[in-house]
């Protein structure tokens, strides 16, 4: 049985045996929009819950402009012209873009040229988050958790703030999207940390799907309410990354309605669960390093029995990275259950410690085997996770041999675009 799987920009395809009995685990699939910036602009000129976004915007405004950063697949480079359009009556001066990297790394001019266009980069004014500079952020109101809100000050300066971004389920924020354009995305990293701390983590609700009674997710949108957020713009996109749905006006009623639309088509009831879990993170961009990667790693937990096996097949051009702060907690740690202790000790504040408990949590579950081009066998051992071998279809066979001829194997080949469940 071949099954080609997300990996990279050019895929990967396994070869399972024939008499496995294997599952393939795929969101239903949603045909691109024919025009796609005709879609947006009719979902700017008609959107939901808010008047036009060119009647919400005066021609004397200062307008921050949001876009994700490198590790998501937005695709920037039609939003952003489509939404400009709709400020026609705005000069460039007005419009600075502002690049939502929360807590990672500011991207490179080539990255942005690639997200952006250079069209884009060349005529405005863009700012790229820096959680580590507190005198570029101002503290705009404290939560109903007490999570101090920092937020950047040159975002904040402007009169009309506009969000972008995709919708997907989010493996312990419910879902992308919505206000995580302004946090994480413009945020302070302390804030972050705040919100992204242990015992959110451990939390139940903290899950794929969750939206209301998430700890993570109410206090971001609590957060994003506060900088009074003009619009947002949030797209959902299928496996070849083509825009599928606008949802566009008032944050929490366009938010909610593109929650509802992705719940439906990209969560799959499992009847049981599995010995083995293939998985990917999407392919790239997604899959550009194992930080990120963690979010397949924990689809994959969803839907595996205790004590069964995960294999993670994800590129990581970009590495771990390894000298990251999550690269530094992972390679510090002797094993899963003296790092999740670390983490837990009170008052321990860490940067990305978040992504290091959810990968020690499903550590603890299952063991998590890695294919990657760019990782060598040492780096995968000292992140505490298992080097795959030779292929993923060697490791298959062992893993079979070892849990007997009634091994079942589920994959999902579009990593946590499909995002997998299993029936109470």
């Amino acid at each position: 049985m071949q099954i080609p799987l997300a990996y990279g920009r050019t895929g990967l395809t396994i070869s399972l045996p024939d008499a496995a009995k294997v599952t393939v685990l795929q969101p239903k699939h949603v045909d691109g929009l024919p025009d796609d910036t005709q879609a947006i602009r009719d979902a700017v000129r008609h959107p939901i819950a808010s008047a036009p976004l060119s009647e919400l915007v005066a021609a004397t405004a200062t307008v921050g402009l949001v876009f994700s950063d490198i590790t998501r697949p937005t695709p920037n480079h039609r939003l952003l012209p489509a939404i400009r359009a709709e400020l026609a009556h705005l000069p460039d001066a007005q419009i600075v873009l502002f690049n939502a990297t929360g807590t990672h790394r500011a991207n490179t001019d080539a990255e942005l040229r690639g997200m952006l266009g250079d069209e884009l980069v060349d005529r405005y004014r863009i700012v790229q988050n820096d959680p580590h500079d507190r005198d570029a952020h101002a503290l705009i109101g404290t939560t109903t958790s007490g999570n101090d809100i920092w937020i950047d000050r040159a975002f904040l300066h402007c009169t009309s703030k506009i969000l972008t971004g995709f919708i997907e389920p989010h493996f312990f924020a419910g879902f992308s999207g919505g206000g995580k354009a302004i946090m994480p995305g413009m945020a302070l990293l302390e804030t972050v940390q705040r919100n992204h701390n242990a015992a959110n983590m451990d939390s139940p609700r903290a899950r794929w799907g969750i939206t209301w009674g998430n700890p993570v997710w109410e206090e971001v949108r609590e957060a994003a309410r506060m900088a009074n957020p003009t619009f947002l713009v949030n797209v959902t996109l299928n496996r070849d990354k083509q825009i599928t749905r606008v949802f566009a006006g008032e944050m929490d009623a366009a938010h909610a309605a593109g929650c509802a639309f992705v719940q439906k088509s990209a969560m799959v009831a499992v009847d049981a669960p599995f010995d083995i879990v293939i998985v990917t993170n999407s392919g790239y961009p997604l899959d550009l390093n194992l930080y990120q990667s963690v979010k397949g790693m924990s689809a994959a937990a969803q839907i595996v029995r205790d004590g069964g096996s995960i294999i993670l097949a994800a590129e990581c051009w970009d590495g771990i990275p390894e000298q990251s702060p999550y690269g530094r907690l992972l390679k510090e740690a002797t094993d899963n259950p003296s790092l999740l202790a670390t983490i837990r000790t009170p008052g321990f504040h860490y940067p990305e410690m978040w992504q290091a408990q959810i990968q020690a949590l499903v550590g603890e579950k299952a063991e998590v085997y890695v294919y990657s081009h760019h990782l060598s066998d040492t780096q995968i051992r000292n992140a505490l996770l298992t080097p795959c071998g030779p292929s993923i279809d060697a490791t298959v066979a062992r893993l079979c041999a070892k849990y007997g001829p009634e091994a079942t194997i589920g994959v999902l080949p579009e990593g946590p675009q499909t995002v997998p469940y299993l029936v109470q």
